[in-house]
């Protein structure tokens, strides 16, 4: 009767062996995959350029158009003065 009682046990330390072994492996196999990829040095552009870009166009065609009438009304001013008003 005491082998029939060792067969469990026996059976519970296989079944830990194959599950040691099975963890083994996926460690073993964890540690052999490559590293990943090393990031650039060359940082990233921001996402954000074509907002930065549609924002600014606009500010940047008004500050052009506030620069040619402040051009013409300079040269009004001296066409008047030189017409002696």
């Amino acid at each position: 009767m005491s082998s029939q009682r060792m067969v469990p046990h026996l059976v519970r330390i296989h079944h830990r062996a194959r599950v040691g072994i099975a963890a083994l492996l996926l460690l073993g196999c964890a540690a052999c995959t490559p590293p990943p990829n090393e990031p650039t040095e060359k940082p990233a552009e921001p996402q954000a350029t074509q907002l930065r870009d549609a924002m600014q166009k606009p500010l940047d065609d008004a500050r052009a158009a506030q620069a040619a009438v402040d051009a013409d009304a300079a040269r009004q001013r001296k066409a008047i003065e030189d017409a002696g008003g």
